[in-house]
């Protein structure tokens, strides 16, 4: 089976290659031209869906037997900075409004919401990852927030952490690890 990913974002790619190993796992933008996608749902859930769907009716035309996974981070954790924001940019806007409050940390969660779009129609898991954010970027390791998470139970941020012990902790780990279950029953239809 071809799963094609809603994205590209090249970490994220690099992960769920990882995670899912035994399958043939390519950006959608490697099929078709990429194109915009409005994501104006009101949650996570929803923009994955849309996401998901919007690939889905443009490649179900072209090819047979695939299935489109779309992750969503955030609603707009990419567009924190402003549109076109790097990594660095969202990271320090971030950092800055914790400054702004006198903020050395706050309470935090990492939520992934992934739909997967086949013939079947389209179903939705969730992982979470809670810990709290800090005001000072840690690590080189990871992307997007990670050198300025905290995991719960950790003292060292996500971009500290090997990977190893990322992937176990990561909260879209755990909703690819539930996205599997969902692939070997669609796989078995």
């Amino acid at each position: 089976m071809k799963i094609v990913l809603a994205s590209g974002n090249k970490g994220k790619i690099r992960e769920i290659k990882e995670a899912y190993r035994e399958y043939e796992v390519i950006p959608y933008t490697e099929l078709i031209p990429a194109f915009e996608i409005v994501e104006d749902g009101r949650s996570y859930q929803e923009n994955a869906i849309i996401k998901a769907e919007a690939i889905y009716e443009r490649l179900k035309k072209r090819f047979e037997d695939f299935i489109v996974l779309a992750d969503i981070p955030g609603i707009y954790s990419a567009r924190y900075a402003g549109e076109g924001a790097s990594d660095k940019e969202n990271l320090q806007k971030l950092i800055g409004e914790l400054k702004k409050h006198r903020l050395k940390s706050a309470p935090a969660y990492y939520t992934a919401a992934i739909a997967i779009a086949s013939k079947e129609g389209i179903y939705t898991v969730h992982g979470w990852m809670h810990g709290h954010v800090i005001d000072e970027a840690r690590g080189e390791k990871g992307f997007g927030y990670d050198p300025m998470f905290i995991p719960e139970g950790f003292d060292k941020s996500l971009g500290e952490l090997e990977s190893d012990v990322k992937r176990e902790l990561s909260h879209r780990s755990k909703a690819l690890k539930l996205a599997r279950k969902l692939l070997v029953q669609l796989e078995d239809q």
